[in-house]
């Protein structure tokens, strides 16, 4: 019988709904698989974004945790405009 691996799911990133929506982009150009988590609370409530009710999080696996959270940092100050 195939046992399928199970790996834990890690926050690597924090932010509005458009802002994940582009890191996520970013992260399967890297071909890291990522998914966006609380979606609709923060398109519904912008307004209480990071780190408040509406921010938006990206979820990677953790075996590509480390590199998802550099691609993060390089987002976040401006390196893929």
């Amino acid at each position: 019988m195939n046992k399928r691996q199970q790996t834990d799911a890690v926050v690597v990133y924090t932010g509005h709904a458009w802002e994940a929506e582009m890191f996520v982009n970013i992260l399967e150009n890297e071909g890291i698989r990522g998914f966006i988590n609380n979606e609709v609370v923060g398109t519904l409530f912008p307004f209480y974004t990071t780190p408040g009710m509406g921010a938006v999080r990206v979820i990677v696996s953790e075996s590509d945790a480390e590199r998802a959270r550099t691609l993060a940092e390089d987002f976040e100050r401006g390196r893929f405009e």
